[in-house]
């Protein structure tokens, strides 16, 4: 090859790699000028726009309305007289936290991050039931996401301290207790040292034991009796069971690793950032205090099936679904990363509408038939309701809905969206 061959091949190689450059910094900058763009409410302020300029048909829409307020649940609104018609007729079902009656039939509906709807009483707190769990869901992803959690695939065992329940007084130095553990082991037996954390997530764990004075069978029981104290065992990762005792063990556990309560690392890290109200409360049992470096801490509960768990404004519920829609971004900081929310919306292999809870995914459209598949619903008793579409930026709250009409409700939010609105996202 020739000199001037030579030169004229470093020039088109030089020029090459410049027009990639500048097409990486072109597409990074209309990146960030969608981002940018994305509108986010304040904290104290929300900024609306009416269904018309959010591209709804408005008539349409207030027939939607129309529908979840004529659908009101039938159950008591006193939700301590609810836990003991449902809940409270397992064994060892009585209440252990706090309850509080609940208010009307109420909705949000939030696109592009404007409020399009609200009805009933949006900034009223409430019990949220089993929408906790989506809360304390992304709570082990702040630990995950810090570092106090390392893999998330590994056994939860290796990485608990021993746990000192606090309890009634009594002494120590009692002689027919000499030489017995004085510490809770979460995960002592053999079956339970397999458990991790993703198992725990997803409810597959099978973990076996009692916690706050519920043992895990007592859970939703078995009608055979006889299987309550002597079943098998299941491999952890092989069966999915809904099961309250097994979600507050991974909120001990989650406790445990972060040595901090788990109301104040969600208020610091995802809470406060994304704007949400100062009244919002996240309550444990009357029982289930711990000892963390020399303070009585309460480990918090993922719901309100014994009382307590997340008691929040329908409003706070919405800014947590937008969070969970913009991907775990608020404006420019990331808030849950992008790789822990993708382990969450990916179905679990043996519940397929199931990801990390209460991430309920709509998995070839079973959980709700008349919405699009690519969808999660955070969902509660009540019901309470987060429903996300991220395609569509858009977050619909709905609590104390019946739940066998979810699905027309939110088919007919759908179909009050204008086409065009859909096709230009």
């Amino acid at each position: 090859m020739s000199i001037i061959s030579q030169v004229h091949s470093v020039q088109e190689m030089i020029r090459k790699r410049l027009f990639h450059g500048l097409a990486v910094v072109a597409a990074a900058c209309i990146f960030a000028a969608i981002t940018s763009a994305q509108y986010f409410p304040d904290g104290g302020s929300w900024q609306s726009k009416k269904p018309s300029e959010a591209g709804f048909d408005a008539q349409k829409l207030d027939q939607a309305i129309g529908l979840a307020k004529s659908s009101e649940s039938k159950a008591p609104r006193d939700q301590e007289l609810g836990q003991a018609q449902t809940f409270g007729r397992e064994p060892l079902g009585e209440a252990i936290g706090p309850f509080k009656t609940r208010g009307q039939m109420t909705g949000i509906v939030v696109k592009n991050g404007y409020l399009v709807a609200e009805w009933g009483e949006p900034d009223r707190v409430d019990m949220t039931h089993s929408v906790t769990k989506s809360f304390l869901t992304v709570t082990v992803g702040i630990a995950y996401d810090s570092g106090a959690i390392k893999n998330l695939d590994s056994p939860v065992f290796g990485s608990m301290a021993p746990i000192s329940v606090l309890s009634d007084y009594k002494e120590f130095d009692r002689g027919e207790e000499f030489g017995s553990n004085r510490f809770f082991e979460l995960f002592g037996t053999e079956h339970n040292r397999k458990i991790t954390w993703d198992h725990l997530l997803r409810q597959t764990s099978d973990w076996e034991g009692t916690l706050w004075g519920k043992p895990e069978w007592a859970d939703r029981p078995d009608r055979d009796t006889s299987t309550w104290l002597s079943r098998d065992r299941k491999e952890p990762g092989t069966a999915w069971e809904y099961n309250d005792v097994r979600v507050n063990v991974l909120a001990l556990a989650a406790l445990n690793v972060l040595r901090r309560p788990l109301p104040e690392v969600l208020r610091e890290r995802v809470l406060d950032p994304i704007g949400a109200s100062s009244t919002w409360r996240w309550h444990g049992y009357e029982n289930s205090f711990v000892l963390i470096d020399g303070r009585p801490v309460q480990s918090v509960s993922g719901g309100g099936h014994w009382g307590g768990g997340m008691f929040i404004s329908a409003r706070d519920m919405a800014r947590f679904g937008l969070l969970v829609a913009r991907g775990g971004k608020w404006k420019e900081k990331q808030i849950i990363s992008e790789q822990f929310l993708k382990r969450a919306e990916t179905p679990t292999g043996v519940q397929a509408n199931y990801g990390y809870m209460n991430f309920f995914l709509n998995t070839d459209r079973k959980q709700y038939p008349g919405v699009p598949e690519k969808t999660i619903a955070f969902l509660g008793n009540g019901t309470n309701l987060v429903f996300i579409d991220r395609e569509l930026d858009l977050v619909v709250v709905a609590r104390w809905i019946e739940n066998s009409r979810i699905n027309d409700f939110l088919t007919a939010v759908y179909e009050s969206i204008d086409n065009t609105s859909r096709e230009a996202k």
